[in-house]
Parts: C-alpha cells; sequence; structure tokens
C-alpha cells in the first residue's frame, strides 16, 4: 500500500514539473504562463510594425466677437484729447473708452544768463570751475535764452534753497526760473477689443489720432 501511495506523489510531481514548463499546455488546454506579458508578446504577430501615434489637439480659432485684447493709443495732449476721441467712438461707438491722465511737475532750475556774448559767458564758466560747481549749458528756452544751469528741481522751494546755497559759496548772479511747465497727458483705452476690432484699428488711419498707432495696454 505505501509503495503505491509514494508511486502516485512521484507520478503527480513528474506531471506537475512537466505542465509547468509548458510541455503539457496543448495537452492539458491550460497555459502553464496564464496571461502574463512574455505569453501576450510571443503571441504578437509582426510587433515591430505597431507604433503609437499621440493624438494633437488645437486650440480654436477665436471668432470675430470674441474679445481678444486691451489696447491703447496716445499720449495726447488736452488741444488733441477732444479729435482722437471722437476717431476712437466713430471708429468703436458701441465700445467703452477709457481717458487715463497722466501728471509730469513742472522742472525748475537754479539759472545764470543770458550772457551777452562768448566772453562773458566764458567768465562764469571759468569761476563756476574754480568754486568747483557743476553746471549744465542751456539753449533757447522761451524767456530764458542761453545761459548755464546749476540744477533741476521738482519744486520751485527746492531751487530757491539752492540758491541760498550757492550764494554762500560766492555765487550771487544765480536765480529760479522754470525750464519746463507742468504737463498734463491723455491715453485712449479701449478695455474689451474683439478680434475684428483689433483688425480694424491696425488699419485705422484718422487725421484726430495724429499718426498714434495702439498697443497692449499697460497695467
Amino acid at each position: 500500500m505505501l509503495r503505491l501511495l509514494v508511486g502516485a506523489l512521484l507520478l503527480a510531481n513528474g506531471v506537475f514539473y512537466g505542465w509547468s514548463q509548458g510541455w503539457l499546455d496543448q495537452l492539458a488546454g491550460v497555459r502553464a504562463e496564464g496571461d502574463r506579458e512574455p505569453g501576450r508578446l510571443a503571441m504578437q504577430v509582426e510587433p515591430q510594425r505597431v507604433h503609437v501615434v499621440g493624438a494633437t489637439t488645437r486650440a480654436p480659432a477665436p471668432s470675430a466677437d470674441t474679445v481678444v485684447a486691451c489696447l491703447e493709443t496716445g499720449p495726447f495732449t488736452a488741444s488733441q484729447l477732444a479729435p482722437a476721441q471722437a476717431a476712437l467712438q466713430a471708429a468703436l461707438p458701441r465700445n467703452r473708452i477709457a481717458d487715463i491722465t497722466q501728471e509730469t511737475p513742472a522742472v525748475w532750475i537754479v539759472f545764470m544768463g543770458p550772457y551777452a556774448n562768448d566772453d562773458a559767458r566764458q567768465k562764469k564758466v571759468d569761476e563756476l570751475k574754480r568754486l568747483r560747481i557743476s553746471f549744465e549749458d542751456i539753449h533757447q528756452v522761451p524767456e530764458l535764452g542761453d545761459g548755464l544751469s546749476l540744477g533741476r528741481f521738482s519744486n520751485r522751494n527746492g531751487a530757491e534753497r539752492a540758491v541760498a546755497d550757492f550764494a554762500a559759496k560766492g555765487v550771487h548772479t544765480a536765480r529760479v526760473a522754470q525750464f519746463a511747465a507742468p504737463l498734463v497727458t491723455h491715453t485712449l483705452r479701449v478695455p474689451e477689443v474683439t478680434a475684428a476690432q483689433q483688425a480694424q484699428l491696425a488699419g485705422l488711419q484718422s487725421q484726430g489720432l495724429g499718426g498714434k498707432g495702439f498697443t497692449a495696454c499697460m497695467r
């Protein structure tokens, strides 16, 4: 009895070993490797001809009514503002047009001059060099003429204090003068421009705009 049991176990082990090696796949009808990757690869037909193709997605082109940009034009002076606004309102009657103002303060200088001739000017230049005071040439400024500037200031009070300081150093002919008047400029902004309007503005030729084009808005 024991011999029969041992013989059955040896036979069973032999059959299992043969199946695990794949020798009995066709006979048993069950693959020893199942559906694992090596088995799938072995079943492929000309796998070298299989290629993975990536999908390409294109963004849809904006329609003519889609808002695509914020554009602005300028700067314009106070006298140029009304014609520029009229030109934009005629081209874009339904759009909101914003007036962005920018104020530039006046510029004040400590001025010396004007001088009757080059010799008088050179005499003053030599004096300033001897006192080690820096200066710059001023030419053809309305109401000032040609002369010398000992400094520029954003307000009159600063220039007046500088005149007092120069007087203490021995400069007694300097005075305060306005080099540039305060200036207010205007930039016209169209916050919502559609694709069709952007093309229209790019080709807009209007005398009211004074040849100024459109750029992206400065935030």
